[in-house]
């Protein structure tokens, strides 16, 4: 009788002699730009502790990106579970050097706004277009709006001059490019709030990629550096207590293409007729009828009026009658193969670049030049291009492989493991990751 009694009591308070499904009360999702699978399947890039993460929890081989595969669609992403011409960001900066900054500029929910209706703590460090977004702790990443600017969109109210103070020991000034200072941040904040969700961008790596390529001893520090950082950011939730409900997920934006070879196709439509002025910051302003708008490892079509079918013809043309010698370095990715992505809606079609050449938007001077360093925003199907993604914690299983994923998989299984309903996004939640 007492122990019918005692299982009863445990039925009541929510215990079972079996144990039960992972409680998970917060989720971290960092972001290492530039990430890619190899960072953790080879031993070589010393990324130590995101290869413990990955040791006792699920990875992925390869982690499908957006197109194209850049920073800001690739971050929006993430957090919205749809693709670009769903979210609205199709570039980091678009025509015209409209730099997408604002949380305004999403067109589609976003997990931030789904915690934070639920009444949950949100913080986000440095996540690209993030300005004004529903979280309780912001540090937008505004690129080259400057400090004065983030100084003005972060909050709460005097939560950089805690960190100089508090964290960085009174310095005058954040170096944000440093991972293991945004760890540190991220660390304070977890110590301070403990976040339900966190979103957190890592950003070195890709810079040092763009300046050596897929290797170099700067890309490796970086790599060194970013793991460090989210060693700082695992040990910061051991020592507050939430080890045991915190999912931990690393993931990133878009692999990375070594660039032999700089392509400016706007020269082909200049030596064609099509294209004689543009006017710098106003993209509708200039002499011409098609332009091109690069971003490094793609190029897409914009025709000034969409129904001159003339002058889209007079672009295909120039295109089919180039020299072997420069079609081998592109492929033309249709409207309709545009469509089947979820690519910007707003061109005609787009080129992605080969055999490791890159797009550049000048439309005088050589067609080809050498090219140097790395790139991305190619189309995303290819090994290279690929990003990473290694989810550690509560009901996460260990050892376990997902062959692969898609960028849009994230926000439903982040949106599944904090219980938030999230019917708008797109993306499948990875079931073959938790514990049965």
């Amino acid at each position: 009788m007492r122990l019918r009694s005692v299982l009863f009591g445990m039925l009541l308070t929510g215990h079972c002699m079996a144990q039960g499904p992972a409680v998970v009360k917060h989720v971290i999702v960092i972001s290492v730009d530039g990430f890619r699978p190899d960072f953790y399947l080879d031993s070589s890039w010393q990324a130590v502790r995101i290869r413990e993460l990955m040791a006792g929890g699920t990875y992925t081989l390869g982690e499908n990106s957006v197109f194209p595969s850049m920073t800001y669609p690739s971050h929006t992403t993430m957090v919205t579970g749809v693709q670009p011409a769903v979210h609205g960001i199709y570039y980091n900066t678009g025509p015209g050097e409209k730099i997408y900054w604002n949380d305004s500029s999403i067109k589609a929910p976003t997990l931030w706004a789904a915690a934070e209706q639920k009444g949950m703590v949100v913080a986000s460090l440095l996540w690209p277009v993030s300005a004004d977004a529903p979280v309780q702790y912001d540090i937008p990443d505004v690129g080259s709006m400057g400090q004065t600017v983030q100084d003005q969109y972060s909050k709460p109210a005097g939560f950089l001059d805690a960190l100089k103070k508090d964290v960085f020991g009174g310095a005058s000034r954040i170096d944000y490019g440093l991972n293991t200072n945004v760890g540190k941040i991220a660390a304070y904040v977890i110590g301070q709030a403990r976040p339900n969700l966190m979103t957190i961008h890592l950003f070195s790596v890709d810079h040092f990629e763009h300046e050596q390529g897929r290797d170099g001893d700067k890309v490796r520090a970086a790599v060194r550096n970013a793991d460090s950082a989210v060693g700082i950011i695992v040990d910061a939730v051991k020592a507050a207590g939430i080890a045991d409900s915190t999912v931990i997920i690393v993931t990133g934006d878009h692999g990375f293409v070594t660039t032999t070879e700089q392509v400016n196709p706007n020269v082909w439509l200049a030596n064609a007729g099509l294209l004689t002025d543009v006017k710098k910051g106003d993209w509708n302003a200039g002499n011409w009828k098609a332009q091109f708008y690069s971003v490094g490892g793609s190029s897409y079509l914009y025709l000034k009026d969409r129904n001159d079918k003339e002058t889209l013809e007079a672009v295909k043309k120039v295109l089919r009658e180039l020299p072997d010698s420069a079609k081998q370095y592109f492929r033309v990715i249709d409207r309709k193969k545009m469509n089947e992505i979820g690519g910007n809606p707003e061109v005609e079609f787009a080129l992605s670049a080969l055999k490791g050449a890159a797009f550049g938007n000048a439309f005088t001077g050589e067609a080809m030049k050498p090219g140097h360093g790395g790139q991305h925003g190619h189309f995303p199907d290819f090994f290279e291009i690929r990003t990473g993604f290694v989810a550690y914690g509560p009901g996460v299983k260990k050892g376990g492989v997902i062959k692969e994923m898609n960028e849009r998989d994230t926000a439903p299984t982040v949106a599944k493991l904090l219980g938030l309903d999230f019917p708008s996004a797109k993306g499948k939640v990875r079931e073959e990751l938790f514990t049965k």
